[in-house]
């Protein structure tokens, strides 16, 4: 196993200022310890998931294979129940999924609340989709959801309606860190209304055929393919039609280093990490970084006469 750096694993504000973090989220943290400890998990043990019947296409369209469900459910930036990727599964186990709802509301004709049950509704498709990390890893997801899109229909957006925002569910006793002061709880996402309704952006509720594991965002979170993994939003309860560009949780935790658009650039590099390669997970070596993850045929039209090193 190739040995992670530092900051591929605490946001700079930690890693810089670690005497502030023990002061705001040491405690949290020690809660999340605790609570794998008397599950009898060690934090970042490698325990091999079962790999599931899959029977569909073992490579994205440019022929690279798929991450193996191993790496993909055991190597997770999911803040609320670690910074640490590899512990998430572990401490992740308890957290209940079922019942949900997501409510849907806003600048529509036709707000809903949608349950589990109503969103497994909506027309599953096999979406497999390349996933960039800003922190320059990236996988190969076979992610099973639907458009975005299709759910929007239904709620019937008015004319005024110019972004969605969207929600993490916030309770800090079944997501220890966020307990803590040193992020601005709760996970908030924004895309433009035309991103949104974009066919490629969906709404993932599987992966490999199986319903989504909770660390990778159950029961439901946003995929949006082009964009840096950030923006894909996990645990999702509230999905808001707005009128105005929303602030969005890391642009609110550091400006200089996560934007809005956050579309994946290999010629704007983040403060910390050149984003020109990548390190695919399960893989040797470096490999380069397409612009827009190589959607921009179908993608790069929602952005043209924008200057892409600004709007970040």
């Amino acid at each position: 196993m190739n040995k992670i750096d530092p900051s591929e694993v605490t946001p700079k504000r930690l890693y810089i200022s670690r005497r502030q973090f023990i002061g705001s989220a040491g405690a949290a943290m020690a809660g999340a310890l605790a609570l794998a400890a008397c599950k009898g998990k060690a934090p970042g043990s490698t325990v091999t998931a079962e790999v599931p019947a899959y029977n569909g296409p073992t490579t994205d369209e440019l022929g690279a294979p798929l991450t193996s469900f191993n790496d993909i459910t055991h190597y997770n930036n999911y803040y609320e129940f670690s910074t640490n990727k590899e512990a998430v599964a572990d401490l992740i186990t308890d957290f209940p999924t079922s019942p949900w709802s997501v409510e849907v509301t806003g600048l529509v004709s036709n707000p809903k609340t949608y349950t589990i049950d109503d969103l497994q509704k909506f027309e599953p498709e096999l979406r497999i989709y390349r996933l960039r990390c800003v922190e320059a890893w990236s996988m190969v997801i076979p992610w099973t959801g639907f458009p975005l899109r299709k759910l929007l229909e239904e709620v019937q957006p008015t004319a005024d309606a110019t972004f969605v925002m969207f929600t993490t569910l916030y309770d800090s006793k079944e997501m220890p860190l966020q307990g803590s002061e040193w992020l601005p709880w709760p996970y908030l996402e924004g895309l433009r209304m035309d991103e949104a309704m974009h066919d490629l952006t969906i709404l993932a509720t599987g992966l490999y055929g199986e319903p989504l594991p909770k660390q990778d965002g159950a029961p439901i979170r946003l995929v949006v393919p082009w964009k840096y993994g950030f923006k894909g939003i996990k645990a999702i309860v509230k999905i808001e039609l707005i009128n105005y560009q929303p602030a969005t949780f890391w642009e609110q935790a550091d400006s200089t280093e996560y934007g809005f658009y956050a579309n994946v650039n290999p010629d704007v590099n983040h403060p910390r990490w050149s984003q020109a390669t990548e390190r695919r997970i399960g893989e040797l070596g470096r490999i380069k970084t397409l612009m827009f993850n190589g959607y921009e045929k179908e993608v790069a039209s929602l952005y043209a006469g924008m200057d892409l090193k600004k709007n970040f």
